[in-house]
């Protein structure tokens, strides 16, 4: 099963091979609690998030054409779910910087020669990005940490390329003025 891509599996699920669902799991869970932590800025409550997602992807996979591609499917539950939670705790948005030379790399792997001051960084980046609201934190974390294209984010978010686009500008501006408040 691991050989098959995530749409065979998708198929050989909605024609009753429910086992193969394992395998979805095994293949996102990390995915979506490390989104669920960056789009939501909370360490609890992501396990149970995810496992909601996991369970309407699997009520809802007879929904699910094959044709299309399947992350941008999973990740729509997702974003959906994690609206809502962020709906329902009412959690609304909360020198020079560049966000288009840091970004890139927060999401890169742990490697021998990481110093210090890229781990700083790294955290700074990541309380500012918190206070983003989630409209730009969203497209921000989807992006640089999901390493979703435009396209992808535009089928997640179900909003055009060019509103992708739009919002990760706004919020590269917001990043700057945010970054630069917090380090004056």
């Amino acid at each position: 099963m691991t050989e098959l891509s995530d749409e065979k599996i998708a198929e050989a699920i909605q024609s009753g091979e429910a086992e193969a669902f394992g395998e979805i799991i095994s293949r996102y869970e990390l995915k979506l609690k490390r989104y669920a932590r960056r789009f939501l800025s909370l360490k609890e409550d992501v396990d149970d998030l995810v496992q909601d997602v996991f369970i309407k992807a699997y009520t809802n996979i007879q929904s699910f054409d094959p044709s299309l591609r399947f992350s941008p499917w999973i990740y729509r539950i997702a974003h959906n779910t994690f609206v809502n939670e962020l709906k329902r705790k009412q959690r609304v948005g909360f020198g020079v910087f560049d966000a288009d030379i840091v970004l890139p790399f927060l999401p890169a792997k742990e490697t021998s020669d990481a110093d210090t001051l890229n781990e700083e960084l790294k955290v700074e980046m990541e309380k500012v990005i918190d206070k983003l609201s989630p409209k730009y934190r969203e497209v921000v974390v989807l992006h640089y940490y999901e390493e979703l294209s435009y396209a992808e984010i535009s089928d997640v978010l179900r909003i055009s390329v060019s509103s992708v686009g739009v919002r990760m500008t706004r919020a590269r501006q917001k990043l700057r003025e945010l970054y630069n408040e917090e380090n004056n």
